[in-house]
């Protein structure tokens, strides 16, 4: 191997830089939300992935930092809103922390009970099955329980620190 091919990595593992490297990763966005006690609970998710087909089982990772992740792991009935180009505000609003999230929100209870954003291209009802440490974030397993999707509705994409969308048609 000549070494004019090598590629040469940066060997700054700090955080900015980390961000910055996976900020070249566009991500789609959701909200995960659920019903506790009748109030909704919810944050704004990048993590999310499909794990399984058979069993149906989808993963996410909230921050250990969350306030929101102890109640929806608890309430353990939650829906994955797949967020549409047009909703950025609805993904800042779930992100911060000491909000009313649900202020102005309009939402309808899933098969489980759990808020479906209006809007949202696709939602997903899982119910919890395991959580794994994972460093600063906490890995969350789920199992499908109930899927709707509106396929003529475009992704709200982030990528670089900046939203965007996608049309593969």
């Amino acid at each position: 191997m000549n070494t004019d091919d090598v590629l040469l990595l940066d060997e700054d593992l700090s955080a900015p830089n980390l961000r910055r490297v996976w900020g070249s990763f566009a991500t789609g966005v959701a909200v995960v939300t659920a019903l506790d006690d009748g109030e909704p609970i919810g944050f704004t998710c990048q993590s999310l992935v499909s794990v399984s087909l058979d069993p149906p089982l989808l993963s996410f990772c909230p921050a250990r930092t969350s306030t929101s992740w102890p109640r929806l792991r608890t309430v353990g009935a939650l829906c994955v809103n797949i967020l549409a180009h047009d909703q950025h505000d609805l993904c800042r609003a779930f992100a911060r922390t000491g909000t009313d999230k649900f202020l102005d929100v309009e939402w309808a209870p899933t098969g489980n009970g759990s808020p479906a954003v209006r809007g949202a291209m696709a939602h997903i009802d899982a119910t919890v099955v395991g959580e794994y440490d994972a460093g600063d974030h906490t890995i969350a397993l789920a199992r499908v329980t109930g899927v709707t999707s509106d396929e003529d509705q475009p992704p709200l994409l982030f990528f670089r620190g900046t939203f965007g969308g996608f049309s593969g048609r």
